[in-house]
């Protein structure tokens, strides 16, 4: 059955509930976004006053293990209960983890505040893709996610200027405490359609509570790699090899059914997604680094880089929503881990001769988002394409899933590198082979792209 709001022909439609809808989801990923951006800007604030500095990298881990584990969750229980209650819980979980970290006295606080963050975080993002497959058509929902890249973007712009300006001039406890009105605001635009949306659950998909276990052992897993990489000793590479152990005990169970790495269909856009989104966030965690220390620029011009691949990526998610753009979506999401190939090969390049090929590294960083643009959306609506309606909830989830574990092994593999590379005192390959190792990723990406087979893009207008 149709939500009640949405006409029968499919036509988008333009009544205040339906607007109030699409205008909340879209506020609530920019708050998401603008927390996310703002957090990276404040940090260093924030441990400079609370201390603990050898805390400083689990204020982002923390987010990531209970986002990883709230991805799964929540998409169990939107198979089963619908997407309302998981999108609504998300948000009031979200809010409550801002307070505690406004308020934290310590550092200790501050993690469990982004703990919590993470578990409404991972929750809210789940819920709001299941909400857009059952809400929305097929045409919609690439005009939906072309909007959500958007609305990611846009803090990418905004949010470091102004969390700087709110950690100097008052605080950056105001970081955290400046979301709360986006947050309430989304969530009053959001509640009114939600209440009156038709959206049944699937009563006959139960839940499977061992699904939360295994996310457990997964999310420890990507924790324990965490830990591995941030010092080189005997000991990391014991927690290295236990953190291994659970991912490859844990992480099948949570994937599709029958899947295989080198499988077709599903199966290979999970892997496209996870590979791509891993290479460049292992890229993007080192290009500033490089851009400051080796290229000589200044923090100003190394975020005026990062900006041209938000640039990039915003363009990529307007383009897969075109109705003229004629290719297929499988051909789509080929395109963009192609482009995020090259980008990151200009990346990689410009990491072995940073002055000298400076330019190419901004070129290709530029090619690297739009391919991320194309492909991350693209790879959204495969999923729901390729799903039944039943496991549109469990398969959302294992592509975030995917997603969030790419980005922390992508980031992990380059900074152990890194790390590796400063301790033999080899400065140019401290940046260029973590650069290198994410193109090897993205070929891999690609590969797994050419396996996905012919889906339909059900944004051409014929």
């Amino acid at each position: 059955m149709r939500d009640a709001a949405q006409p029968d022909d499919g036509a988008v439609e333009t009544s205040p509930s339906r607007r109030g809808l699409t205008i909340g989801l879209l506020l609530s990923v920019v708050a998401i976004a603008f927390e996310a951006m703002a957090v990276l800007t404040a940090m260093p604030a924030a441990a400079d006053d609370l201390g603990d500095l050898n805390l400083y990298a689990w204020a982002f881990t923390a987010f990531m293990i209970a986002q990883t584990f709230a991805i799964v969750a929540a998409g169990q229980f939107s198979d089963r209960f619908g997407p309302k209650p998981p999108l609504m819980v998300g948000f009031v979980v979200f809010a409550i983890g801002l307070v505690v970290c406004g308020a934290a006295p310590t550092m200790p606080v501050l993690l469990a505040g982004r703990f919590i963050q993470g578990l409404g975080g991972g929750t809210m993002n789940l819920a709001v893709m299941v909400l857009v497959a059952r809400v929305f058509d097929e045409r919609e929902r690439a005009v939906m996610l072309t909007g959500f890249s958007a609305a990611w973007m846009v803090p990418s712009f905004a949010g470091p200027p102004i969390a700087a300006w709110l950690s100097t001039t008052f605080s950056w406890h105001w970081v955290f405490w400046s979301v709360l009105p986006l947050m309430v605001i989304a969530g009053a635009l959001i509640l009114k359609p939600l209440r009156a949306a038709d959206l049944p659950p699937h009563s006959d998909v139960a839940a499977a509570p061992r699904q939360l276990g295994w996310a457990a052992l997964v999310a420890a897993g990507a924790a324990l790699l965490q830990l591995a990489g941030q010092q080189i000793t005997l000991w990391s590479l014991l927690w290295a090899a236990l953190g291994l152990g659970l991912l490859w005990w844990g992480l099948p169970p949570l994937l599709p059914p029958r899947f295989r790495p080198s499988g077709r269909g599903l199966d290979a856009v999970v892997v496209v997604r996870s590979l791509s989104a891993g290479a460049f966030a292992g890229a993007q965690t080192f290009l500033p680094l490089m851009l400051v220390q080796a290229a000589g620029l200044s923090l100003g011009w190394s975020g005026a880089v990062l900006t041209t691949g938000s640039a990039g990526w915003m363009l990529g998610a307007w383009l897969q929503s075109r109705p003229w753009l004629r290719l297929r979506r499988d051909q789509i999401i080929v395109a963009g881990a192609v482009s995020t190939t090259i980008g990151l090969v200009g990346v990689a390049a410009a990491g072995w001769a940073p002055q000298r090929l400076l330019a190419v590294a901004v070129v290709g960083w530029v090619f690297g988002g739009l391919g991320m643009g194309l492909s991350l959306a693209s790879t959204s609506l495969a999923v729901m394409q390729l799903s039944e309606p039943v496991e549109i909830g469990r398969n959302t989830s294992s592509l975030q899933v995917g997603e969030a574990l790419g980005n922390r092994i992508g980031a992990g593999l380059a900074g152990t590198l890194f790390a590796l590379a400063l301790a033999q005192g080899l400065t140019v390959l401290g940046f260029a082979g973590p650069l290198t190792a994410m193109v090897g990723l993205a070929v891999l990406a690609v590969a797994s792209a050419m396996r996905i087979g012919a889906l339909e893009n059900h944004s051409v207008r014929l």
